[in-house]
């Protein structure tokens, strides 16, 4: 009875991948419009997977008259969800993952990606320090917009240029993956090696008096697109920690501003007072963090609680 059965059981099985295979190839409807089985989804998307990932930020922060701001958000929580809505839903167009003042990892870094690098925002990295294995490490999990803390000189420009760019073009050197994430897990070969610096974005952070004094050489580093400036390391560097907002450190920042703009390359800022974001963007400044992802957290979740708690206070 058995050995009677396996044939029906073939056939039935038969029938249903056949049934599975011809409604896989058919049309499906999206939007009332009809489009072809999963070739053709794929056909519709911006890649193929075989070309370069197009970093629309690096394209976006380049001065001009008619360069649109590009407004962020600082992250440091480690969460895949928080880069997920940020990228896709946020409205927002680039933002931080921070793993120089965040407790971010290679592979929290690596999860953020996988979950933001197909919506909007631009997830950028802030590695820990100049230095190039953090730098390679992230790269070929495929970030392609980094931002160097504490770049003080063009020599020090120039080193973080070297760490994004393979051997044979200039001074690099990156070091050379064969399979991951950055080129498709080698779809992108071999041409990925000769495509990749056009879309890597190299931002360094001027954040000391010494910094802002060379302003000028480093901007000249072939491989620099943007120079950002940081407020509390400058504040700090200044004599005046934690006063962002003093009058003189506000002056040199104004300055810094100046001063890059004449150099034709970008300029970035954090701050989470929107009042000096607006004073930053209308001085000029192409990209603007408006806050943080623990600022947002912390300052809503205490004007929550004294809200209700002065409501069950006064009126229970």
């Amino acid at each position: 009875m058995f050995a009677a059965a396996v044939p029906a059981v073939r056939s039935r099985t038969s029938m249903l991948v056949g049934q599975l295979g011809r409604r896989l190839a058919a049309p499906v409807s999206v939007g009332g419009s009809r489009h072809g089985g999963p070739r053709a989804l794929l056909a519709r998307g911006a890649s193929s997977g075989k070309e370069m990932r197009h970093n629309a930020f690096k394209a976006a922060i380049v001065p001009g008259p008619d360069q649109s701001r590009q407004i962020g958000l600082w992250t440091g929580l480690r969460s895949t969800l928080i880069a997920e809505m940020l990228s896709c839903t946020s409205g927002l167009d680039w933002f931080v993952i921070d793993m120089e003042h965040g407790p971010n990892e290679i592979n929290d870094v690596l999860l953020q990606l996988q979950a933001s690098q197909h919506g909007r925002a631009e997830p950028v990295v802030r590695v820990p320090w100049n230095e190039i294995v953090t730098v390679k490490r992230v790269l070929d999990l495929g970030a392609q917009s980094l931002i160097f803390p504490w770049v003080n000189t063009a020599e020090e420009a120039e080193r973080a240029v070297a760490a994004t760019r393979y051997p044979g073009s200039g001074t690099g050197v990156r070091g050379v993956m064969s399979l991951a994430r950055m080129n498709n897990f080698g779809l992108r070969n071999p041409h990925y090696y000769g495509e990749a610096a056009g879309q890597i974005c190299n931002i360094v952070q001027i954040e000391t008096l010494e910094a802002v004094d060379n302003i000028e050489e480093i901007a000249a580093v072939d491989g620099i697109d943007a120079l950002f400036v940081g407020p509390s390391d400058l504040s700090a560097s200044m004599g005046f920690i934690g006063q962002g907002g003093h009058p003189e450190v506000k002056e040199k920042i104004a300055e810094a501003f100046q001063r890059i703009g004449k150099t034709g390359k970008a300029a970035g800022f954090l701050t989470a007072n929107h009042d000096d974001a607006k004073w930053a963007l209308s001085l000029g400044c192409q990209f603007v963090a408006i806050g943080s992802d623990m600022q947002i957290l912390a300052t809503q979740t205490r004007a929550y609680a004294a809200d209700f708690q002065k409501f069950c206070k006064e009126k229970l």
